[in-house]
């Protein structure tokens, strides 16, 4: 336990010395454990406790609040890509060629750091997406990609803030947010109702777009390997193996949720709920029931007070004499195809 805390004295000490002082004191940013701490809590409570809390309850109904929760992530989103935007690269001040960090106290570099810590708090705030899945027991969308994505963003983020919080990297936040704007828009649209679903038909388009994202950012990062500029190599190439390994990630998603859905037959692939973006869709919280009703007589009387009956789909029913009939109803619901067999007095 000594050595343990000794490493993480060196490493405070380390933080210190090589930190940006201006978010040296502001919160969550003296050191990387509460960070850490908060991103393996999220981790257990969406893929251990929380599962287990609700596996004998039932599904929680959230629509109102998806909306609600969608429409500020929205609203969240925009004013972080205009921060970032209007502090450096949406006014011609920030190179997209080079940018180095600016570490003075004028009140645009200021503002471009408090842009680049609300983008690190941002990170958290999405931990509700999988919370809702929980609580909605969406367990088949809390998939390996939308954890790991979810999981490590907060952490990724928070060296960013601590030590480079501007310059080059900070292309990254202006590009996630404006992504962001899109996907939660789709997902308010998602949670009212299945009337908006016609209107939603650009789904899978979101997911090549955060591939789109990362290809850029890519490029963006990895440019400055061959060519000089006073920002910092090290994390060149944290922001750019970032979009690496999430750009196949939700590559590797794209072709299980989209072009694999081709070669399965057609019935099986309109049953399909594709996933979105982060792995998911959160504001899907319609469900459809079918059902199907046979036993509609379409026979003859016999002597003996029974008739023998067929429906259109070919199921049968039959009515005897103490004048019941039975009917069969087949329900596609939610968690799957059930058949249910009813009586119904003949009145």
């Amino acid at each position: 336990m000594a050595l343990v805390m000794k490493y993480i004295n060196i490493m405070n000490r380390y933080m210190d010395t090589h930190g940006d002082p201006r978010t040296k004191d502001w919160p969550m940013m003296s050191s990387p454990f509460p960070t850490l701490a908060v991103c393996l809590t999220y981790v257990y409570l969406v893929k251990v406790l929380g599962p287990r809390w609700m596996e004998n309850r039932k599904p929680f109904r959230l629509q109102n609040t998806l909306i609600i929760y969608n429409a500020a992530q929205v609203i969240f989103s925009a004013w972080i890509f205009y921060e970032i935007g209007i502090s450096g690269w949406l006014t011609g001040h920030y190179s997209f060629r080079c940018q180095p960090v600016e570490y003075n106290n004028n009140p645009r570099t200021i503002r471009m750091v408090h842009a680049c810590w609300w983008y690190y708090f941002s990170k958290f705030t999405e931990f509700m997406d999988t919370i809702f899945f929980v609580l909605r027991k969406k367990e088949s969308q809390i998939t390996t990609l939308h954890v790991i994505h979810h999981g490590c963003m907060p952490m990724s983020v928070w060296f960013g803030v601590k030590f480079t919080p501007g310059g080059h990297s900070t292309f990254f936040g202006l590009l996630n947010t404006f992504v962001h704007i899109i996907m939660y828009t789709y997902y308010m649209f998602s949670a009212m109702g299945p009337q908006f679903q016609k209107y939603l038909w650009w789904k899978k388009y979101l997911t090549t777009l955060q591939m789109v994202q990362f290809i850029l950012i890519m490029v963006h990062a990895f440019q400055l390997l061959f060519i000089e500029c006073n920002y910092p190599k090290a994390f060149v190439w944290w922001i750019g193996m970032h979009a690496v390994m999430f750009f196949f990630l939700f590559n590797e998603f794209y072709k299980q949720a989209y072009k694999g859905r081709k070669s399965r037959p057609e019935k099986l692939r309109k049953e399909d709920e594709p996933l979105l973006a982060n792995g998911h869709a959160n504001g899907d919280c319609q469900t459809t029931e079918k059902k199907l009703l046979n036993g509609h007589a379409n026979g003859k009387l016999m002597a003996n007070g029974s008739s023998s009956a067929k429906s259109s789909n070919g199921y049968s029913s039959s009515s005897n004499s103490n004048g019941y009939k039975n009917g069969a109803v087949l329900a596609n619901g939610v968690n799957g195809h059930t058949t249910e067999l009813t009586q119904r007095k003949v009145k």
